[in-house]
């Protein structure tokens, strides 16, 4: 099978399209043929630092990256009961963990996995992984019905799902983007948009239950002056915050969690079913083909994507 192999990291030429054995499959797996694939932000991260193969993936090379795959079921081990030949799939794999996801194959454990809905395309389930899982696993537990939630980067992987997700536990929903991405983010539920590029949005808003942070840095400090004491805060790019931000939400307070996605079958099957009633749409703003996976990882890198970004093979 092919398979994109990276022996050491750096840019984008350090993934090498390769043939390769198809990964032999353990009793609690099923052998996926991979009809498309979800980049993130935190491909190209992992994919440009050793320390982070290191620590997300292998010490070991080459490793394959990637971990948001859709696809059809090619063979299941001898312990799995939930999937036979030929379903179609979804997942976000071994995450954190060698997900392998840039393959023709991928070996993937079947509790990680849910039936991909027969309406859904495997783009959009494919793009329906890892962020929609982030946007799911940090709502969840954390927003009730009422609840003013401030979500910035709306129009992002994670917060575009984000918004849906918060929309639909009844929450009033505030987010943040430039100005061109206003009315996207509108039609996907949000109640108040602010232009980043032009509003502070610490000097507008108030008593904020919650905010889900996908900036990191100053953003963080900013985000806890608008959270009513008491409120929390999960912030998605590192667990180091500002002593700033740490200071005043302990004297006010707010609770502030750095949270790392976890590949969950359960949530998945949760985010099958909102793919089926509706209740989540997934943007894909790009897609490309296996043999342009490279163009996909620059486009990501950018940091100008709307929704998500999609490999097919």
């Amino acid at each position: 099978m092919k398979a994109y192999l990276l022996n050491k990291a750096g840019g984008v030429e350090n993934l090498v399209l390769s043939e390769i054995e198809k990964p032999a499959v353990k009793a609690d797996e099923v052998l996926v043929q991979t009809k498309a694939i979800s980049i993130n932000p935190v491909d190209y991260k992992v994919r440009g630092s050793e320390d982070a193969i290191n620590s997300f993936i292998s010490t070991e090379r080459p490793v394959i990256l990637g971990w948001d795959i859709s696809g059809t079921v090619a063979e299941v081990g001898a312990d799995v009961t939930d999937f036979a030949v030929d379903d179609d799939v979804f997942g976000m794999v071994n995450f954190p963990g060698a997900g392998n996801a840039y393959a023709e194959y991928v070996a993937a454990p079947a509790g990680q996995l849910a039936k991909k809905p027969s309406a859904t395309l495997f783009e959009d389930a494919a793009a329906t992984t890892l962020a929609a899982l982030t946007a799911l696993q940090v709502l969840t537990g954390r927003v009730e019905a009422g609840d003013r939630v401030l979500i910035h980067a709306g129009s992002g992987g994670v917060g575009h799902y984000a918004i849906q997700i918060a929309k639909n536990m009844g929450a009033h929903v505030i987010t943040t983007s430039s100005a061109k991405n206003r009315d996207f983010c509108m039609q996907l539920g949000a109640d108040e948009h602010i232009d980043y590029r032009e509003v502070k949005f610490e000097e507008v808003l108030t008593d904020i239950d919650f905010v889900l942070d996908g900036m990191g840095g100053d953003n963080i400090t900013k985000s806890v002056k608008v959270i009513k004491d008491g409120g929390a805060m999960v912030s998605l790019p590192a667990p180091d915050f500002p002593e700033a931000a740490t200071q005043e939400a302990e004297a006010r307070n707010i609770n502030i969690e750095f949270i790392l996605v976890q590949s969950n079958g359960d949530d998945m099957n949760t985010l099958a079913g909102m793919l089926e009633n509706g209740t989540i749409k997934p943007h894909v703003s790009a897609t490309f083909p296996f043999d342009k996976l490279q163009d996909a990882h620059l486009q990501v890198e950018s940091g100008r994507t709307v929704g998500k970004v999609v490999v097919t093979l």
